[in-house]
């Protein structure tokens, strides 16, 4: 993987003071330069990838932020500005009356030959996705992008900002044979979009920075009309968009499904579950974790599916080594736990569950039968790791009995038949309509718990004692709470009016009295110690 880099750096030294320039070319730092940071009455800043560097003792004035402003494009409606046919950025920060008292001017660079670590799904016209934080290099590969598509389809970038093929009439380039349509105002990303499908007959369609509803509306007409679309999209990974209201339509969306007692209970799950609302605009997406290095999911419907149902995700990691060839890894699915020879075993009840038995013996059996699952749970086998432990789960989350266990790294394994299970697992309301599997669990002498409510914190109170862990782990008793704090949260958003708190110290209360109110949620704790517990409401 051989890059080239072209930035005509010259072109925008030549629009700066003189002393900040001067002050550049002391530096001999050019091929690394990201941005220049000009602020009234402060001093002048260089941004490096390893920090900033000071340009001058001299603070910024007016007349130094003018001199730049006299020999730029002219602002627009988002208050960027450029250097015709040059890729750089100049941004304006402005004060209430409009005077520009700031100016940030980013180095654009077109780095041909960027795009071969993924130029297989660039060229197989898939639609593609790209997430990744500001300054990872989104941008220069959809300007890659447009190069090498355009030497055999006809290409159209929808360029808001001019940022992709630079700034003036005439495009750089960088972009090869592509054609770029130019946006008035940002609003009216999502008008161009279409226009661009309507009036021009693109093969490929090329969209940076897809921030609104509209435009994730009009990118979905796009992909439905069967034009190739490359775009854009400021997120981490696939999940953080997911849960992006306003763009989530670009993998599909979640809908809230309710369904019958019958296939609940076959599902393991509660009875309002989310699923995904439709196709995925996009075929793959890719999480930009570094320049050269990202994460591909190249079946996006699948994806959505798995992190809504709590499955593990498998996608595939690529990257340039040190020998700056491309590798690329298949992450496979995680294994299911294996079983533990012959042996019965079950977890003593605590906490959220207890053990419901019938007659002496069959308590002094299921309490045998409990402490040797105990017992080979808590003890590592010959290669150091613990026995699984299988459950036989009855009307409860079977993804958040997963869940739990994931956090407190323990292996167990959900089976789907009784006669597999070591212990079974089940609500207070199923159990006391002592339906067939629980009846059968009682006769056969299977350890039954009885959950108060199916959440992850109930469950994981359960495996603490499976797996014989100290309940009084200060690392463990945070993350539980945190963890519980988080879907507190989560169901408040979905409408409920309060949920209140498992007890916990008064520096956990804090935490969670934090996390409430990064939420714009309102909290209060009530009660006395040791009792004292956090209840948060919604603000309506």
């Amino acid at each position: 993987m051989t890059l080239h880099i072209a930035d005509d750096l010259e072109l925008l030294l030549a629009v700066l003071p003189e002393h900040i320039r001067v002050s550049l070319q002391k530096l001999g730092r050019a091929s690394d330069l990201i941005e220049i940071v000009m602020d009234l009455g402060r001093l002048p800043e260089a941004r490096f990838p390893d920090g900033e560097d000071c340009l001058s003792p001299e603070e910024i004035t007016r007349d130094d932020l003018q001199h730049v402003i006299d020999n730029i494009g002219d602002f627009g409606a988002d208050n960027r500005a450029g250097i015709e046919r040059t890729l750089h950025r100049i941004s304006a920060i402005r004060n209430r009356k409009g005077a520009v008292i700031g100016l940030t001017c980013r180095v654009g660079r077109a780095v041909y030959g960027v795009i071969d670590i993924i130029q297989d799904i660039i060229t197989s016209g898939s639609s593609l996705l790209l997430l990744g934080r500001p300054g990872v290099g989104k941008t220069t590969l959809l300007r890659e992008a447009s190069r090498v598509l355009s030497d055999k389809q006809r290409v159209v970038i929808v360029d808001t900002s001019n940022e992709i093929a630079g700034d003036g009439d005439i495009p750089h380039p960088s972009i090869g044979r592509a054609r770029r349509m130019q946006v008035a105002t940002p609003t009216l990303q999502h008008e161009v979009m279409i226009e661009a499908v309507e009036n021009h007959m693109p093969e490929a369609i090329i969209i940076d920075e897809i921030g609104r509803e509209l435009e994730a509306v009009a990118a979905r007409t796009i992909a439905e009309r069967g034009v190739q679309l490359i775009g854009t999209a400021h997120g981490n990974t696939l999940e953080n968009l997911l849960m992006n209201p306003t763009l989530s339509d670009l993998v599909g969306g979640i809908d809230t499904v309710t369904l019958s007692d019958e296939e609940a209970r076959r599902r393991g799950t509660q009875k309002t579950v989310l699923e995904r609302k439709a196709p995925p605009t996009f075929d793959v997406l890719i999480e930009i974790q570094e320049r050269q290095r990202m994460i591909v999911h190249h079946k996006v419907a699948e994806a959505v599916d798995s992190l809504l149902r709590g499955w593990t995700l498998s996608p595939e990691t690529r990257y340039v080594n040190n020998d700056n060839q491309v590798h690329i890894e298949s992450v496979e699915n995680q294994e299911r736990p294996g079983r533990i020879g012959q042996s019965r075993q079950g977890p003593e009840s605590s906490g959220g569950g207890r053990r419901r038995q019938r007659g002496k013996r069959a308590e002094e059996r299921g309490a045998q039968m409990a402490q040797d699952i105990a017992d080979g749970a808590a003890q590592p086998n010959g290669d150091g790791q613990r026995k699984a432990v299988r459950v036989f789960a009855y009307g409860i989350g079977q993804n958040r009995l997963r869940t739990a266990a994931q956090n407190l790294k323990v292996p167990v394994q959900v089976v789907k038949e009784l006669h597999d299970a070591d212990i079974v697992m089940t609500l207070k309301n199923y159990f006391r309509q002592k339906p067939p599997p629980i009846a059968d669990a009682e006769r056969r002498n299977v350890p039954v718990y009885v959950l108060r409510s199916n959440t992850v914190t109930q469950m994981e109170q359960y495996l603490l004692d499976v797996f014989q862990l100290r309940r009084d782990d200060p690392d463990l008793v945070f993350d539980s709470a945190m963890r519980e704090t988080q879907h507190a949260i989560q169901r408040l958003l979905k409408g409920e009016k309060s949920v209140e708190l498992s007890p916990q110290a008064a520096s956990i209360r804090s935490q969670q009295h934090q996390l409430a109110r990064t939420a714009n949620l309102i909290s209060h704790s009530y009660g006395r110690e040791p009792h004292r517990c956090v209840r948060i409401f919604s603000p309506s």
